[in-house]
């Protein structure tokens, strides 16, 4: 399971021309799935993403989690991140779960959220042609992969 993560001033999902998802100061992540993931690679990047350290404290130090800073969350599913581009020009996503794989773990992956965060987690939709804007701020971009733990 393979992360990116960005602090936002402000972030929103768009399908259809329909927002259905917006923040304001929180977290965008990304989120992409393979099959060999499981409930354990969900618990340790859910960990990651509430209490990594990349929100400014009083004195402007990144020391303070999402938990902490009261951020808001929106997660979109996304199986571009499991490209593989050794061979050629056309990425390959062979690598990525198929819906049958990745939508349990995707949903599973934000109610794991919600109960580590204590609020809701605005998502888009899976396998939706979704459009995503967001203000990075910092800018912060953390890639974060569960098979990388060490």
């Amino acid at each position: 399971m393979k992360i990116v993560i960005q602090r936002v001033s402000k972030a929103s999902v768009t399908i259809n021309e329909e927002k259905v998802a917006e923040i304001k100061n929180g977290l965008l992540v990304l989120l992409g799935i393979v099959n060999e993931d499981a409930q354990e690679d969900i618990n340790w990047l859910v960990r990651k993403v509430a209490n990594l350290r990349i929100f400014n404290d009083e004195n402007g130090v990144m020391n303070k989690s999402l938990l902490e800073s009261n951020g808001e969350a929106i997660v979109v599913s996304q199986f571009t991140l499991q490209a593989s581009t050794k061979k050629g020009n056309r990425p390959s996503y062979i690598k990525a779960a198929k819906p049958e794989i990745a939508i349990p773990l995707y949903e599973n992956f934000v109610k794991t959220l919600e109960n580590e965060l204590g609020k809701k987690v605005q998502t888009g939709e899976f396998g939706a042609d979704m459009k995503v804007e967001l203000l990075n701020d910092g800018p912060v971009t953390i890639i974060i992969d569960s098979k990388n733990k060490e």
